[in-house]
Order: structure tokens, then C-alpha cells, then sequence
């Protein structure tokens, strides 16, 4: 498995190379301000998002604030990084935004306010709206993070309930020129979903979020009530401008694919659902591609993003993330396929709130597995998928990568 696995690893890095701040930031600058550049954000990609402004701009009155997660941080000169909880927001995420909301407010007509979101900035941004404390906050997250709901109703839910999502942090820094630099972590790019969209309309503001609150049975009064009550419509037009998005890394590692002598096929970089019945369906793609080649003949590479979503239920769960959820339900499905090897993975370097990406399996992951004494099946069951791939030294290991382009998997048919 040695050399799959080596493999399976390049494509993995030639993705997040291919959202790398340093390389993609600079050349979606705007025009020079005449007055002060501010620089605000917030996500997992904001510290090296802020220190590829400062190298690109060197000439540039530059000041500001970004938070990112903790152990995400990087050196900065002129911008000023604070850390904060993720996926949970904390207090230093609050004071951050605090501080961030009260920058944008300071801009004048004449300065540029640059915003730097990513993925994660939503648990970053945690500034409540009036009425709410960030424990109601905290509660919420927890309650989404429990819930099965898609990404998309998460953030719905989070922008109402925000003092700065949902655009309002663009309206507190008016009258000045806003331009955000933005990299997705969300299916189909939606700068509303990135980071609950600090910068842009919420579209949103006036839905009916009622139906939703059937699975967050455990909220605080005070957010059930603004969950309840619509908003009204914001009027502006954002400059917003996308850096990175998933498809751009899907096709860097489809072009290292075609020079390893594979045929990749992408089968789309906003794939959701439950991690387990997606790791079954790609399983079943995977083994007409080994036997009759469609969609596509071997040797292949078939590659995906997006987001799966992992429902803990009431049990206490055991130590596991989406990735190797998934991965544990496709060597199942799969079980020993001979020419069948796979990697996913989270970008960011953080596969839920594990120390892995994600990890790779192969022909043998099971049989090892049960000559290790360990209980796939159960493991699937009980939600501990890292446990496993752990005792199997079958984990991808990254640390931060300072990026953040959602899940990334690729699945090698011989």
C-alpha cells in the first residue's frame, strides 16, 4: 500500500497548495487606497491571508485586526492576529470581534477596508446579537454541531443570530470601500455560507427559519425567539471576491492525477450528507469503475469535496471526524476490494476537532483492523472512527495548513 498511499498523499497536498494564501492572495488585490487600509477577518485561512497582504503591500498605510483559530496564528508586522475557539466560540472570539466591529466602525471614505474571511469564522465571529449572551451562543453551537442540519441551515441560523454576520459587519464599516478577499470551505461558493457572510446581504434575513428548530430541541429561549423572528432585507452591493474555492484545488490534484498516468474524475466539489451512506455510495461508483469501467475506466482517480455531516444521536460518541467516518463506512462497503484505495481529508488539517486531516485505507485496513482486535463494524457504529485508523497508523497528519477548501477526497481505482 506503500506506494497508493504516497500517492494518495501528493494529490492530497497539491490541493491545499492550490488554496495556499501566499501563492493565490495577492493578484485579487484592488487598487491601492489613498487613505488607510484596515485589514479585518476571521477564519482558519485569516492569519496567512493577513500575512500575504502585508508582503504584497509593503508600501500601504496598513493596520487592522483578524482571529483565527487557535494554533492557526502566523507572524504579522503590521496586523495584529488574535486566536480564538473553533468549533465552539470562547470569549476571546467575542472580545475579537468586538474588536474587529469597532475597526470597521472607525473607517472613513477615504480608506480601504479589506476583509480576509475563510472557513471557521463563523464560531470566530462570535459577537451575539442584542439579547443574547455568548453562552446562549455557545449553546447554539453546540446544539448545531449535534443536529444533522446541512451547512447551509447552520449558517442561516448563525447569521440571525449574530451582531456582525449576515452583513452586518459591511454596514457598520460604510462609508468606506469594502472589498473582501475570501476563500470557501461551503458547497457551491456562497458568500452567505462563508464564514455566515460578515461582508454581504443575508438572503436569509426574511425566511422562515421555524421548521428548522424541530432538531434543536435544547436552545435558550432568548435565541429560539430570534430564530423566530425575520429580518428586514438588506440592500447593497458587496465587492466580493473568491481566492480559492474547492474546485480549484479538485482540479490541481486532477492535473498531478493525469501526469501519475490516472484519469481523474471529478464528481463534484459540494457532495453533503451523512458521512457513512455517502462512504456506501462511493463505494458502489468505486467498484463499477474496478469492473466495468464507468464512469470511468481504470486506472482512476475519482475525487470529490463538499461537506458530509456525522449525526451523534444521543450515545456518547467515541473520537472521530466527517473524514474518517466516511472512510471507515467506505472500507466496509468496500470490504478488501483488491484494487481499491482511498484518502480523505479535512484541508484546514483538522478533521472535526482531531489532530488528523483525515486518513487512508486500503485493501487490508480491515483485516488489520481485526487482527489488531479492533471491531470495525462497531467503531462505525459508535462514532470512533480516529480510534481505529490510530491503532492502525493509517491517519493523515498535517498540522494547520493555514487554509481551508472543506473536505477533499480521492478514491484510487487500479
Amino acid at each position: 500500500m506503500a506506494g497508493e498511499a504516497a500517492l494518495l498523499r501528493a494529490l492530497f497536498d497539491a490541493a491545499i497548495a492550490a488554496a495556499d494564501p501566499a501563492v493565490v492572495l495577492a493578484r485579487h488585490l484592488p487598487e491601492k487606497p489613498k487613505g488607510r487600509c484596515l485589514v479585518i477577518g476571521a477564519g482558519k485561512a485569516s492569519a496567512a491571508m493577513a500575512r500575504a497582504v502585508e508582503r504584497a503591500w509593503p508600501d500601504v498605510d496598513l493596520s487592522g485586526v483578524v482571529v483565527t483559530r487557535y494554533g492557526h496564528a502566523v507572524p504579522c508586522e503590521r496586523i495584529t492576529i488574535r486566536e480564538a475557539a473553533h468549533p465552539v466560540p470562547d470569549a476571546a472570539g467575542e472580545a475579537a470581534a468586538r474588536e474587529i466591529l469597532s475597526l470597521a466602525q472607525s473607517a472613513g471614505p477615504e480608506d480601504l477596508v479589506l476583509a480576509l474571511i475563510s472557513g471557521g469564522g463563523s464560531s470566530l465571529l462570535a459577537l451575539p446579537a442584542e439579547g443574547l449572551t455568548l453562552a446562549d451562543k455557545i449553546a447554539v453551537n453546540k446544539a448545531l454541531l449535534k443536529s444533522g442540519l446541512a451547512i447551509d441551515d447552520m449558517n442561516r441560523i448563525r447569521r440571525r443570530l449574530s451582531a456582525v454576520k449576515g452583513g452586518r459587519l459591511a454596514l457598520a464599516a460604510a462609508p468606506a470601500r469594502l472589498v473582501t478577499l475570501a476563500i470557501s470551505d461551503v458547497p457551491g461558493d456562497d458568500p452567505a455560507a462563508i464564514a455566515s457572510g460578515p461582508t454581504v446581504p443575508d438572503p436569509s434575513s426574511s425566511d422562515d427559519l421555524t421548521p428548522l428548530l424541530a432538531k434543536l430541541p435544547d436552545l435558550p429561549d432568548a435565541a429560539r425567539r430570534l430564530i423566530e423572528t425575520p429580518s428586514p432585507a438588506q440592500d447593497f452591493t458587496p465587492d466580493f471576491r473568491l481566492i480559492a474555492t474547492p474546485q480549484m484545488s479538485l482540479l490541481a490534484a486532477a492535473e498531478l492525477a493525469l501526469k501519475a498516468g490516472l484519469t481523474p474524475l471529478i464528481l463534484g466539489d459540494a457532495l453533503e450528507g451523512e458521512a457513512r451512506e455517502a462512504g456506501i455510495l462511493m463505494a458502489g461508483i468505486a467498484r463499477a469503475t474496478a469492473a466495468q469501467g464507468t464512469p470511468v475506466k481504470a486506472p482512476a482517480v475519482l475525487l470529490s469535496g463538499g461537506e458530509t455531516t456525522v449525526s451523534i444521536g444521543q450515545t456518547a460518541p467515541g473520537r472521530g471526524g466527517r473524514n474518517t467516518e466516511f472512510l471507515l463506512s467506505l472500507a466496509l462497503a468496500l470490504d478488501g476490494h483488491p484494487g481499491i484505495h482511498a484518502l480523505a481529508g479535512d484541508t484546514d488539517g483538522i478533521d472535526g476537532t482531531e489532530d488528523a486531516a483525515g486518513a487512508i485505507i486500503g485493501p487490508d485496513t480491515l483485516k488489520n483492523a481485526r487482527r489488531a482486535g479492533l471491531n470495525p463494524a462497531y467503531a462505525l457504529q459508535t462514532h470512533d472512527s480516529y480510534t481505529l485508523f490510530d491503532q492502525l497508523d493509517a491517519l493523515v497528519k498535517t498540522g494547520p495548513t493555514l487554509t481551508n477548501v472543506n473536505d477533499f477526497r480521492a478514491i484510487l481505482v487500479r
